[in-house]
């Protein structure tokens, strides 16, 4: 996909990709520049460690939506085709 930056930098990223990465508007985004590679990945999630009983459990700074079986899956299976294309 082709894609343009403005006249004051701004970069659209294409909404199939953004739909695929289940970017929303205000995602924080991290940017750099790698071996002559321009990379952009959603930004970590920041956590604060929590001792809960006799362990210690990483716990969201911010509201997050809630980890569903089907988004669970779905990774997966990603995954899945992902070793699958590459022969592995």
């Amino acid at each position: 996909m082709k894609t343009a930056i403005d006249s004051t930098g701004r970069l659209v990223i294409p909404k199939k990709i953004r739909q695929e990465a289940n970017l929303k508007p205000g995602a924080a985004l991290e940017i750099e520049w790698r071996d002559g590679r321009i990379e952009i990945e959603p930004a970590p999630l920041r956590v604060r460690m929590v001792r809960k009983g006799h362990v210690v459990v990483a716990v969201p700074t911010e509201s997050v939506a809630p980890l569903t079986s089907e988004t669970v899956e779905a990774v997966r299976e990603d995954l899945r085709l992902e070793r699958t294309q590459r022969g592995g």
